[in-house]
């Protein structure tokens, strides 16, 4: 009887947020917000009275959710597009990440009892962008942007949460391990990005050539194959000590950009599977939340909210697109779509599983920056787009 109500309850949550998502589009908030809510009001303290608090399975669930995630971005992200600002993308998600979590950390320092190393590591859970509620904002109301800054927030989105992840494992490893020198972090980081290029680049050739040669009998088993390989990417890289989520990017682009067989319906297969995964994983966080928590941090979490928004943000767009040749409008845009998704609450669990202290408020203070992030920005970003005159109607294909 178990497996049949959890069944029935998970197919009504998924159909329900299907449902409320239509809403969200129109309201232009992005679906997340909807999905974590729907998550809360079906958990232990909502209406639902679901009891779960289980970090171990959330991460899990996460790590799944993202490694599709990020595989089917990359395979919809065109390298046409992404060529010209790989420069500015680039440095956006790696020096643009570590400035956010350095600026973060210090203001969160400076104004709580946190150390500086829980500081800095609250700062690098919530230093990376969400690209799906970006989109998908866009999507619903039918805009583009000027000057290439869809194609330099998509490689940004695409490409930062390898860095989050790595400073937020490597910090907390740091607090674990205190005597760990500076060098052998500095290198730790050069082989993880490092790994993380080759085998992505190998994994991604590697793809091409399989699919394209296998000869499955039945059809339906491409993309079950195309996942395999997304994973096997994800896990081979992970355990030759890089970095797995930058090796699925990378992988995902290079096979996106290739000719394979039934292209056409492996990237809508993938684009279902994303969506999939993203409410799955947003509910399950909902679930692990419980509001009552919420509640003792919303000064501390509105304070560091803001200067994410307003200073730590833009400081790192700044500093980061000063080389290149960037209007003043598309710094100003680029700084405020910096809207938070479900990474920085997945990479929440991590401090928990670890057993950092004062772990559980460092979930809770994320859960309310996130939920910050894409109320302010997500509902703002169509117009903040018009008012800088970088809105345009969208192109047909």
């Amino acid at each position: 009887m178990l497996s049949e109500q959890f069944i029935l309850i998970g197919s009504l949550l998924l159909f329900i947020s299907i449902i409320i998502s239509k809403t969200s589009n129109r309201l232009g908030i992005p679906s997340l917000v909807f999905f974590l809510l729907i998550g809360m009001l079906a958990g232990s303290e909502g209406i639902g009275g679901i009891y779960f608090d289980n970090p171990n399975i959330t991460q899990f669930i996460g790590i799944i959710a993202l490694v599709i995630i990020l595989y089917s971005g990359g395979l919809d992200t065109k390298w046409k597009d992404v060529k010209p600002v790989l420069g500015r993308g680039v440095v956006l998600s790696t020096a643009g990440v570590l400035i956010t979590t350095v600026a973060v950390g210090l203001f969160i320092n400076w104004i709580t009892g946190f150390s500086l190393i829980q500081s800095l590591l609250i700062g690098a859970i919530v230093s990376s962008t969400d690209a799906a509620a970006i989109f998908s904002i866009f999507r619903s109301k039918n805009q583009d942007l000027k000057n290439n800054i869809i194609p330099t927030l998509e490689l940004e989105s695409g490409t930062n949460d390898p860095m989050a992840y790595f400073l937020t494992t490597t910090l907390i490893f740091l607090i674990l391990n205190p005597t760990t020198s500076v060098w052998s972090t500095i290198l730790l980081l050069v082989q993880s990005i490092g790994l993380g290029v080759i085998l992505g680049f190998i994994f991604g050739k590697g793809s091409v050539k399989l699919i394209n040669s296998i000869k499955l009998h039945i059809q339906g088993l491409y993309p079950v194959l195309t996942i395999a390989l997304a994973f096997l990417t994800f896990s081979v890289t992970y355990f030759v000590g890089g970095n797995g989520f930058l090796s699925v990017y990378i992988a995902a682009l290079i096979l996106g950009n290739s000719h394979f067989l039934n292209k056409k319906i492996q990237m809508q297969f993938f684009d279902g599977m994303a969506w999939l995964m993203q409410i799955i994983m947003f509910l399950t966080l909902g679930l692990l939340v419980f509001p009552s928590q919420i509640v003792p941090v919303i000064g501390v979490g509105i304070l560091i909210s803001f200067f994410l928004i307003l200073v730590a943000r833009p400081l790192a767009v700044f500093l980061c697109l000063s080389p290149f040749k960037v209007g003043l409008k598309d710094k100003v845009f680029i700084s405020w779509v910096g809207i938070k998704g479900a990474v920085p609450i997945i990479f929440a669990t991590y401090p928990i599983v670890a057993g950092i202290s004062g772990a559980n408020m460092i979930f809770n203070i994320v859960f309310f920056i996130t939920l910050t992030s894409a109320l302010v920005q997500g509902s703002t970003i169509h117009v903040i787009a018009e008012r800088l005159g970088l809105s345009t109607a969208k192109k047909e294909e």
